[in-house]
């Protein structure tokens, strides 16, 4: 069966079942299942993709159930209404709290969602006007086009619309420019913001619409229930959305799908099953919970979707952007117009001077070699040049403009593109996909485009220019592996095009032959070289003299972060400073 039918199928499948003569107890378990997966689905988002861990989801489920049952009973608006309230005040509430919380990194953040979690539940325990503890009764249940949904049955096709609706919006939005960025953000910042995103506006852009699939999924509860309570809203059932999450597989949409079923079905019947084995009553289910939860993080730690992924292989990208519009591209500088102007730039960290006033010039159409021994401080002037680490003091200028002080997204939007010493990439996206990303600033849709899939020319337009990229460093072929796949040297290729994909005026490459074969140094240089004969500028941080010597215009060697010589490769060669620096003198 082709994929594409996949979805349409499972939709049809499960909005049918209430029509088929199933048992209500079914029926009302699957509708626990949709509105655990509404709410799983935002995890799979921030957690699994953004890399943002939260344990406060359920207060964002009581945030739309409370607004829903007060305003329905108390002031008789519309359940229709309360939704798009309720939607609206989770939406300022997860910008509060982003603001505070999503600048924290590490065991930090975690701990924060735990805060404004139980915070919000004492909030809505201890409000007398949400009836405290005994919360809210009587809430009407929705009427759609005069037909009550207050049955399990009636709100059942509801639930289940929402749910598959928001799998496919989510789907729709990781296939995407924005949802590319969202990629990026879970294995670190600095590479992301290179490519020109806004890493902490994608961050709250992720966490906003978690709260918001939370708040529906309250919303709905409320309705489905016709009663709240702060129970249900507390930190224990925060961490065990987080739960299912992660037992469904917290990277897949359609893994929260199943972790929701899973930890439904199997809960139930562990609550008859294990008082009978025991002898006694309680919540033993959350031992056993704890247990399965640490045998799914080191056995499966992808979840259990894993094993649906065999049966159902992901297939290539279909291959439609023959005759898209070009992306939109800069002004070339002049040959011998002067690009970059270092100037004196230092930098210290507490005592330590790592760069001590170094100065050089990088002209359009050259290829500029920045050398020396390990510790020498070429990374570090390279992270002062390209906005990853701010100046003590001196100026940078490109093409007569001072990006001093810049961020490195800001420098990026300029016309600078980099690689990185270590290689930094999507490893679960293609290498299609990772070149696309370096399009990122030649392109403007936004996420309400991609979740409604209104961006689909400009998609067109970013893979074709990452193709072409692919193509101009001899990868074409490999475009539709995963980038965690491929060896050192294509990665390094890789990083090559996805720079080159942002269009730049200079390209950066830190250490770009480092680790490399023989073979794939010689690659290497001859990429660079037709990158050279087709007008690129390029800086060039390298430590391996001999793969530096034969493709720069001019050196700049580097020692114990100062400036030691500039010339041509051959007055460098000549040099006994730069002998000395890489040898050693004799005593």
């Amino acid at each position: 069966m082709p994929r594409r039918l996949h979805f349409p199928l499972f939709a049809a499948v499960m909005l049918a079942l209430p029509a088929l003569p199933l048992p209500d107890f079914w029926i009302t378990q699957l509708n626990s299942i949709g509105l655990y997966a509404i709410v799983s689905l935002g995890l799979v988002l921030l957690t699994g993709v953004a890399g943002l861990t939260s344990f406060g989801q359920a207060a964002f489920v009581g945030v739309g159930a409370y607004t829903a049952a007060f305003l329905s009973t108390k002031l008789g608006v519309s359940p229709w209404l309360t939704l798009f309230i309720g939607v609206a005040l989770s939406v300022s509430v997860a910008l509060l709290l982003g603001a505070i919380t999503l600048r924290m990194s590490g065991h930090y953040l975690p701990l924060a969602t735990i805060a404004w979690g139980l915070a919000l539940n004492y909030t809505m325990a201890n409000m007398d006007w949400l009836g405290k503890y005994d919360g809210i009764l009587g809430v009407p249940p929705i009427s759609l086009a005069g037909f009550s949904l207050g049955s399990g049955r009636g709100i059942y096709v509801l639930i289940w619309a929402i749910a598959l609706a928001s799998a496919l919006a989510v789907t729709n939005l990781l296939d995407s420019r924005p949802g590319r960025a969202i990629r990026a953000i879970k294995n670190g910042t600095t590479m992301a913001e290179a490519m020109g995103v806004s890493t902490f506006r994608y961050k709250v852009i992720a966490f906003v619409l978690a709260a918001v699939l939370a708040a529906v999924s309250g919303w709905l509860f409320a309705h489905f229930q016709r009663t709240v309570n702060p129970s249900p809203f507390g930190i224990h059932k925060g961490i065990e959305y987080l739960f299912m999450a992660v037992l469904g597989g917290i990277g897949h949409v359609w893994g929260a799908f199943l972790g929701a079923g899973v930890v439904k079905i199997v809960e139930d019947q562990l609550q008859v099953v294990l008082p009978r084995l025991i002898g006694t009553s309680g919540n033993f289910e959350i031992v056993v919970f704890g247990l399965v939860l640490i045998g799914v993080l080191k056995y499966v730690p992808d979840g259990l979707w894993t094993f649906v992924t065999r049966w159902f292989p992901a297939s290539a990208r279909v291959r439609d952007w023959q005759g898209a519009a070009p992306l939109v591209s800069r002004d070339k500088p002049q040959p011998g117009e002067l690009l970059l102007d270092v100037d004196q730039v230092r930098k210290e960290f507490g005592g330590l001077v790592a760069v001590n006033d170094v100065s050089f010039q990088v002209r359009a159409g050259d290829i500029v070699g920045l050398i020396g021994p390990n510790g020498a401080g070429k990374s570090t002037t390279f992270n002062l040049v390209t906005g990853v680490l701010s100046l003590t003091r001196g100026n940078v200028r490109f093409r007569g403009e001072s990006v001093a002080g810049l961020p490195s997204r800001e420098i990026a939007r300029r016309g600078v593109s980099r690689t990185f010493q270590h290689v930094k990439m999507i490893p679960e996206m293609t290498v299609l996909e990772n070149v696309a990303l370096g399009g990122y600033l030649r392109s403007s849709s936004g996420t309400l485009r991609a979740m409604l899939r209104l961006d689909r020319a400009e998609e067109r337009a970013l893979f074709a220019e990452a193709e072409r990229q692919l193509q101009r460093i001899g990868m074409a072929g490999q475009m539709h592996e995963l980038a965690g796949n491929l060896a050192l040297g294509p990665q390094r290729l890789m990083e090559i095009a996805r720079a080159l994909a942002t269009d730049p005026a200079l390209l950066l490459l830190d250490e770009p032959a480092a680790g490399l074969r023989h073979k794939e140094k010689q690659a290497l240089s001859d990429v660079l070289r037709q990158l050279k004969s087709e007008g690129m500028s390029i800086l060039l941080v390298e430590h391996d003299m001999e793969f530096v010597m034969g493709l720069t215009d001019r050196i700049v060697v580097m020692e114990f972060g100062t400036r030691l010589i500039e010339g041509t490769p051959e007055e460098v060669q000549a040099s006994p400073v730069v002998r000395a620096a890489y040898l050693g003198t004799e005593h």
